[in-house]
């Protein structure tokens, strides 16, 4: 199972042959680069590792410099393992959205930032009873 990793830019839509208009996500998937590489001797199973988005090195952990540092890359905001991954790939190489071809169907997992616990008016869109000035009674 092939894989990339993107971020959401924004939203727009498309007109399809017919006329009609097409909601759609713009992604900016990759480029990735090949972090590691899992083997089934080493690590019992088989795997790459892919790293997206640039991040400074002020910003990252010894530890997370010297693992992209062997890669030949800079530190990297989202690294995800993906198992059974086709094709070869070596420690270092990237891979851009060539991966797929033009009318394939591809599945997109996202996630939605947290906003923790709200009130109703975030959570839920409520609009309050009325004005909060000017003699508002109840």
């Amino acid at each position: 199972m092939s894989g990339l990793i993107g971020k959401k830019i924004g939203m727009t839509s498309i007109f399809d042959e017919n006329g009609k208009n097409i909601p759609c996500t713009v992604i900016q998937a990759g480029p990735c680069v090949v972090t590691q590489v899992r083997t089934e001797e080493v690590d019992g199973y088989e795997a790459l590792q892919l790293g997206f988005d640039d991040k400074k090195d002020k910003n990252a952990s010894k530890a997370a410099q010297g693992h992209f540092k062997k890669a030949g890359t800079g530190v990297k905001y989202k690294v995800v393992e993906f198992r059974d991954y086709e094709g070869e790939y070596k420690l270092g190489d990237t891979i851009s959205v060539d991966l797929f071809s033009e009318g394939e169907f591809v599945d997109v997992t996202g996630t939605s930032k947290g906003k923790g616990f709200q009130g109703v008016v975030k959570r839920h869109g409520f609009g309050g009873v009325g004005q909060a000035s000017h003699g508002q009674h109840n």
